[in-house]
């Protein structure tokens, strides 16, 4: 199985709130057998908790560290937005990565991805991508340097 693959990937998605995009990369964690369905609400409860927002357009949704039992393989899913959400940053979220992590795997994703997003004209390839698999390919490409 594998973190990412364009079952677990939506571009150009429209939302009201924060908990829509949460529910939206939860179910395509939980449709992939990364999580069972319980695990949404865990990401809901992480995020009333503490904003999963990470800055530059990037929100990270996850679940609580008490869910991490509840996790049964390591996996991604993305939406991106090009009009934003609000999760509480100083500007809205245009790409929200969902996650399901085993074990400390979450630290390498978290990490990786913030390498990537950080450089401006990456985050505009990825927003601007016109396919599932050209944003999957960018981020292939990012994550194993």
């Amino acid at each position: 199985m594998t973190i990412l693959s364009t079952e677990k990937v939506k571009l150009n998605v429209s939302l009201k709130d924060k908990y829509e995009a949460i529910r939206m990369v939860g179910q395509m964690l939980v449709d992939a057998g990364h999580a069972p369905q319980s695990y949404i609400d865990k990401m809901i409860e992480r995020e009333e908790s503490l904003s999963t927002y990470i800055g530059g357009g990037l929100a990270m949704p996850h679940g609580t560290n008490e869910s991490k039992a509840l996790i049964k393989s390591t996996g991604m899913a993305i939406i991106t937005v090009p009009a934003g959400v609000d999760f509480g940053g100083e500007e809205p979220a245009q790409l929200i990565i969902g996650l399901a992590a085993v074990g400390d795997d979450h630290l390498d994703i978290l990490t990786n991805v913030a390498v990537l997003v950080s450089e401006e004209e990456d985050m505009q390839r990825i927003l601007n991508a016109s396919s599932e698999q050209e944003l999957i390919s960018i981020f292939e490409s990012g994550m194993e340097s």
